[in-house]
């Protein structure tokens, strides 16, 4: 039997966003990679995505999570770039024809974060008050708990949002708690959002590292990067976003957790108002990707089954 050996690349280059999150994202992905490869060159290529650029509307307004991936992707495309990191939450669930998954690695904290100068929670918020928040996940969720708050758009980066609430303009606003631990401000959480009360978006807290497909010495580099309980879990919970074209403009959320040696996933699907609510949840023993993918589908078959489709935009 002749056995192929794999020759793992000399140089590196890894397509990032400009924020601060992202490179600090991308460098923590250089770090790792150099201390598997210590004679490898590895480099970030910085770059600034449509969806940095375009902060007056809610993505759901312009395009969607694909702003954020696309400009990293043509850098793996025209060969100026290896692979590209992102964070999970924010990639398409169905990649273009051409590009791989090719890792996924050790989850962050999933939950969203509650940050306000003034207040504790979510509970102490007089009527009002206004919150702020990009997600129309939470959105709908909040409005759905707490009718009382006035939930407005908030967009930008994290030093961005951040600098809003600190102005005044927002009584409180929620963000990933993963943001804000990854880059040392862990201070700013004021509390963590049970998951029962904001289920997370699908892959949220997970690192994503994407290549083009048909470079099998990438798979073989990044191999060792990827955390096979982090991979299962969020391989389901974007087989539920999948399913039902999750998008921006989908208040949905997955999110599943391992139990001993069973992975439960839940899952919602709502309307914006947070009024009407769809929810599904399942646990299983599972050992592959290929049954955490069909775990998500038996979850959105039940939210289906329920109508969530009468809560989703026309494809």
């Amino acid at each position: 039997m002749v056995m192929t050996q794999i020759s793992y690349p000399k140089k590196l280059v890894i397509a990032s966003r400009e924020s601060r999150l992202a490179m600090w994202q991308a460098e923590y992905v250089r770090d790792c990679l150099k201390k598997l490869y210590p004679e490898c060159d590895v480099s970030i290529l910085g770059m600034t995505t449509r969806g940095d650029q375009i902060l007056d509307r809610t993505l759901s307004k312009v395009g969607g999570k694909g702003l954020f991936v696309k400009e990293l992707e043509v850098a793996l495309e025209e060969g100026r770039a290896d692979l590209a990191v992102h964070s999970l939450k924010d990639v398409p669930m169905q990649l273009p024809e051409g590009f791989d998954l090719a890792c996924i690695m050790e989850r962050e904290d999933a939950r969203d974060a509650f940050v306000s100068n003034d207040y504790a929670g979510l509970a102490d918020l007089p009527e009002g008050a206004v919150v702020g928040t990009a997600s129309l996940r939470r959105e709908a969720s909040l409005r759905s708990r707490y009718p009382h708050l006035n939930i407005q758009p908030l967009r930008g980066n994290l030093d961005t949002r951040l600098g809003k609430l600190d102005k005044g303009e927002y009584a409180a606003i929620i963000l990933a708690a993963a943001g804000l631990k990854r880059l040392g401000m862990a201070s700013r959480i004021r509390s963590l959002l049970a998951v029962e009360d904001s289920l997370p978006a699908a892959g949220q807290g997970a690192l994503g590292i994407e290549i083009r497909s048909g470079r099998p010495e990438m798979l073989a580099c990044l191999a060792p990067l990827n955390h096979a309980p982090s991979a299962m879990a969020v391989t389901a919970e974007r087989a539920v976003s999948r399913a039902l074209g999750g998008s921006c403009d989908v208040p949905l959320a997955a999110y599943s957790v391992w139990q001993d040696s069973e992975l439960y996933l839940r899952a919602f699907v709502a309307s914006t108002d947070g009024q009407k609510v769809c929810r599904a949840e399942k646990k299983l023993s599972l050992n592959t990707m290929s049954q955490a993918d069909a775990m998500g589908l038996l979850v959105a078959d039940d939210l289906i089954a329920q109508g969530a489709t009468a809560l989703l935009p026309p494809r």
